[in-house]
């Protein structure tokens, strides 16, 4: 007997489809591996006396009612979250007091419709969906590295327990009031036991009962073929991958005596249906329809009504903020400012902002001073346009003025000083109006913008 090549590439593959996962199909071969079924796929000697006929070889007909010969070799196409009952859910959903939830009672009704109807078609392959309480317990001790030891960290046991989470869910966990949302204070054990990404992910398992004939559906003989594991991303994860065009991947059983070891070979292909040249057609008006529809309602929301500024004409936004004055003799100050814009080339708009006074403002100490924090929003808008294009000197630029009163007891003001500033040109650092007379410490923020284009100012 001539040796058979195998899989041993047993690793998961990732896919991403954004087509529904319910088109999902997959076809499943078993075949049995034994001496005996492969001398009976050898061609036929030359009978003689000497010679017995393969036939007597044989094995008789199961108990079941089924012929070995069939129970050697299946395949099964099988869709996404389809149900196929395995021999021993047969056997336990007949009988009623075995079903205690609403999904047990379900599956006793299919089950019952399926006896009805002559049978289950499978046999040997079967499926655990999403719903069902099933968990490979050999998948939850994988290794996570090559390392021959290898000590598994906290998270990955607690990741491991989100892919046994329908073993550690809590009936009436659904039910309770969850009155805590935020935790203030979290404690390092909760941290510890958070630290965890619980995605959301739908599970199937395509699953082989490798029994002997006649001892099919009993839990020991039962074996995993592949994990399907989907989430809301259309994330498909299949372990192990699609055969394709490769070996067909091989499982080792062991009876109660070694005689009765056997192997079986397995492949795992994709016939889900491609969509026909008209579906995707349709599909691709609907996306350009959608995405058109999404682009209209972008820009709905920012509008098309944009003035445009005149060619060859500076147009200027400051947005500033009176933020805070100190070193002053008195208290409850407030701060009248106003911007005066140089006769030449300069304009502005018919209801022109130019000028404010701020709140009233108490003192505080801060060391040696007292400091009055107004944090008082300003903005204005102005416009240059250039008469000569060929001058290259700069224009004349905005001045800021400001001075700082206070309020005495007779809600008389006093002023306690005053200053006045060019505004720059350019983004840069915080600046304080020049002082004339009097201390002025009004504080500006810098600029957040290019005066070159377009300036927006924070000053």
């Amino acid at each position: 007997m001539a040796e058979a090549v195998w899989s041993t590439d047993t690793g998961e593959a990732v896919y991403r489809s954004r087509d529904p996962v319910r088109n999902l199909r997959l076809r499943v071969h078993l075949q049995r591996i034994t001496s005996s079924n492969f001398l009976h796929y050898q061609p036929a000697a030359q009978m003689g006396k000497d010679l017995i006929d393969l036939a007597t070889f044989r094995p008789p007909q199961a108990a079941s009612g089924h012929r070995p010969d069939e129970e050697e070799e299946e395949e099964v196409v099988i869709g996404w979250q389809e149900k196929l009952f395995s021999q021993f859910e047969v056997d336990l959903y007949q009988n009623e007091s075995a079903c205690q939830s609403p999904l047990d009672h379900q599956y006793r009704q299919e089950v019952l419709k399926l006896e009805n109807s002559g049978g289950r078609k499978n046999r040997r392959i079967f499926t655990y969906t999403d719903s069902d309480r099933y968990t490979d317990l050999e998948e939850y001790c994988q290794k996570i590295t090559t390392a021959a030891s290898e000590v598994p960290s906290f998270l990955v046991e607690r990741m491991a327990n989100v892919r046994r989470r329908r073993q550690d869910r809590r009936g009436m966990e659904s039910s309770k009031l969850k009155s805590r949302i935020i935790t203030w204070e979290p404690s390092e054990d909760f941290i510890r036991n958070n630290h965890a990404i619980n995605t959301p992910l739908q599970t199937m398992y395509i699953m082989a009962d490798l029994g002997p004939y006649g001892k099919l559906g009993y839990k020991a003989y039962e074996h995993v073929l592949c994990i399907l594991k989907v989430d809301s991303n259309g994330v498909i994860t299949v372990k192990p991958d699609f055969t394709g065009i490769k070996e067909p991947y091989r499982i080792e059983t062991e009876g109660e005596k070694q005689e009765h070891t056997s192997s079986w070979k397995y492949t795992i292909d994709n016939v889900s249906s491609l969509a026909q040249p008209e579906e995707e057609e349709r599909e691709q008006r609907v996306f350009k329809d959608l995405y058109g529809r999404h682009k209209e309602y972008l820009s709905s929301l920012v509008g098309t009504d944009f003035e445009m500024t005149v060619p060859g004409a500076l147009r200027l936004f400051v947005n500033g903020e009176v933020v805070s004055a100190q070193g002053y003799e008195y208290d409850n100050l407030y701060i009248h400012f106003f911007v005066e814009l140089p006769a030449t080339n300069w304009s502005s708009p018919s209801f022109p902002q130019f000028s404010g006074v701020t709140q009233t403002c108490t003192t505080k100490s801060l060391g040696m001073d007292k400091v009055a924090y107004f944090s008082y929003p300003f903005t204005f808008e102005a416009f240059f346009l250039h008469q000569d294009e060929s001058a290259d000197t700069l224009p004349e630029w905005p001045v800021l003025y400001c001075k700082v009163l206070s309020l005495d007891f007779w809600q008389r003001y006093r002023v306690e000083g005053y200053g006045a500033a060019v505004l720059p040109a350019t983004p840069g650092l915080s600046w304080n109006p020049t002082p004339y007379g009097n201390r002025c410490g009004v504080c500006w923020t810098a600029w957040k913008g290019s005066a070159s284009r377009v300036p927006h100012t924070m000053c």
